[in-house]
């Protein structure tokens, strides 16, 4: 049997929030995906996994996990070169993060952001390592997945077609640099996408469908569930599967 899930933070009245509650925070952005899939597409996934993650977690004595509203503006400057984005840069991301977690403090126990953006890797690692300085029982994880392409490729775009259809153009859709992420990272810190792809677009869309976004999604919350539930988190204050875990600390749902 499925067990019922009532831990939608924003839909939830203050008196049934239980303190010490696990909270979890997806981070997302507002950032071009290429000429076919919607500017929200970090923000849909990054909601989505922390939903489904959720509801695969157990409940505790402060009930089930509780999805904060997510943060859809992330630090998204690479793509600033095409209209729509809307990026608030590294230095207020970081002050949201901090004030975030200081404020849910008050009354939750663990805190876990679940991050759709590689543009605000750095800004959760520098937040994070402050954070927990100052004793918050706070971590973060990412909705990647191994083999997946760098932005708005066939990953996203099978995924975006799962969750929402309505919103992708596959006819609009085109390759873009298809190199590897690491081989692009150095491009694209020194000149931003658009210099490196025109489109916007890294990696290729080509073949993607409905039916590999489920696996692909599928794998997202698995990994997402497994590594909040372990509880292990590195220096950095990311949570990692336990064998990565060498200078780690453990934390409890």
């Amino acid at each position: 049997m499925t067990r019922a899930w009532g831990g939608d933070l924003a839909s939830t009245v203050w008196p049934s929030v239980g303190s010490g509650a696990l909270v979890l925070v997806p981070v997302g952005s507002t950032e071009q995906h290429g000429p076919h899939l919607p500017l929200d597409t970090d923000t849909v996934i990054a909601h989505t996994v922390a939903r489904r993650a959720a509801e695969a977690l157990p409940g505790g004595p402060a009930g089930p996990p509780l999805v904060a509203p997510a943060l859809a503006y992330g630090a998204s400057g690479e793509h600033a070169g095409f209209p729509g984005t809307v990026s608030i840069g590294h230095e207020a991301l970081r002050g949201v993060l901090v004030e975030i977690v200081r404020s849910l403090a008050l009354w939750a126990g663990r805190i876990v952001f679940v991050n759709g953006h590689g543009g605000n890797v750095t800004t959760l690692d520098s937040a994070l390592v402050e954070l927990r300085t100052e004793g918050h029982d706070v971590a973060w994880t990412g909705c990647d997945v191994p083999g997946g392409d760098a932005h708005a490729g066939r990953t996203e775009t099978s995924v975006m077609l799962h969750l929402a259809p309505e919103h992708v153009r596959l006819d609009a859709a085109v390759a873009g640099d298809t190199r590897p992420p690491a081989v692009l990272l150095p491009d694209l810190r020194a000149r931003g996408v658009r210099a490196v792809s025109p489109s916007g677009v890294l990696g290729d869309p080509s073949g993607a469908s409905a039916e590999e976004g489920l696996g692909i999604l599928d794998s997202m919350v698995s990994a997402t569930a497994g590594r909040i539930a372990g509880g292990v988190v590195d220096g950095r204050g990311r949570l990692v599967r336990p064998s990565q875990g060498l200078r780690t600390k453990t934390a409890h749902v």
